[in-house]
């Protein structure tokens, strides 16, 4: 609020004051007071009337800074009316009173938000648990059948259940993890085996080596990291010799676990967008992506305190590197 605002609001009481003073002078004159001391009484009182104005303007000023300061400072905003100083000017309390009520129907609300969401994730982690059985029971009964293009169906329905169960649980991973020392090389061997059908059926060569690093973090979530990539890397192999390369690199304060394929890559436009929930591409066929493996990627990697970063070659080649920080286990407690 600038000082001209203040006068707009202050209109009528200035205007009370002058019409104050004038009066008064005009009083003091009709009773004969010197003419001298009556326009001295009434610029003395036009200057105590400028002098107020000016010390009320930068106490409220002041007041006004401190609640904006408080806001900026307040993470959950909508708990301001709470902790907002009371104020005992009679204007200022109809103002709290339809500020608490606001507040209130807005916690109200975002509780009864929290609730039904809640209610959903528990349906969708429920619905996947109980839909994993039955494709299990049919993968395993197509193994006994030996119908590989079946089963990778089968693999490929099993693959997205489990991005939904992810995506569903997403948003609340610091209640779902569990941190602790793991071996690189174990957890993508463990992805590997996910796919192994995949591979095989496609010829893919693997190149894995340089993985024997200690990590710090949580297994299952960066294995649906990986698994992720991998998928992607599958998705898009186009070359007549398909090849995947795996590796990791030790860092001063990090390991760096790379994985490399050499399919159609992303358009440079592309790739400061392949992190977007829903991005497809513009070069991809949309019936192979979702879009949501590298959001998802990318969400899960913030939430654990990890890195992600692609870069890539239209048309030759594509890098993702997963910088897992040493002082991961510190930063996540």
């Amino acid at each position: 609020m600038n000082f001209i605002n203040y006068i707009e609001n202050k209109i009528f009481y200035i205007l009370f004051q002058l019409l104050t003073i004038i009066t008064l002078s005009v009083m003091l004159n009709i009773a004969n007071v010197n003419k001298y001391y009556v326009i001295y009484i009434a610029v003395l009182l036009m200057c105590l009337l400028i002098i107020y104005l000016i010390i009320d303007y930068f106490i409220i000023k002041k007041e006004n800074k401190k609640i904006i300061t408080i806001v900026d400072d307040l993470n959950e905003k909508y708990y301001i009316s709470e902790i907002l100083p009371k104020s005992n000017k009679l204007e200022n309390k109809a103002y709290r009173y339809a500020l608490k009520s606001a507040c209130k129907a807005m916690n109200d609300k975002l509780g009864k938000l929290e609730q039904e969401k809640l209610e959903y994730q528990e349906y969708i982690e429920s619905f996947v648990h109980e839909i994993k059985t039955p494709i299990s029971a049919l993968s395993l009964s197509l193994d006994n059948e030996n119908e590989l293009e079946l089963k990778n169906e089968v693999n490929k329905i099993d693959l997205l259940v489990e991005q939904i169960l992810y995506f569903a649980r997403s948003n609340n991973t610091e209640k779902d993890y569990f941190i602790r020392k793991l071996c690189l090389s174990e957890l993508v061997h463990q992805v590997i085996l996910k796919y192994k059908y995949y591979l095989l059926n496609n010829k893919i060569i693997l190149d894995i080596h340089d993985l024997e690093e200690d990590i710090y973090t949580d297994e299952k979530w960066l294995i649906f990291v990986i698994s992720q990539i991998i998928q992607n890397s599958i998705k898009y192999l186009d070359k007549a010799k398909k090849k995947i390369e795996i590796f990791s690199q030790k860092g001063k304060d990090n390991v760096i676990l790379t994985i490399k394929d050499n399919g159609c890559g992303i358009k440079e436009s592309d790739l400061i967008r392949v992190f977007e929930k829903g991005f497809t591409g513009s070069d991809r066929t949309k019936s192979k992506s979702t879009g949501m493996g590298l959001y998802l990627s990318k969400k899960i990697c913030n939430n654990l305190g990890l890195d992600i970063d692609i870069t890539s070659k239209h048309q030759e080649e594509t890098t993702v590197k997963i910088i897992i920080p040493k002082s991961n286990f510190n930063h996540l407690h």
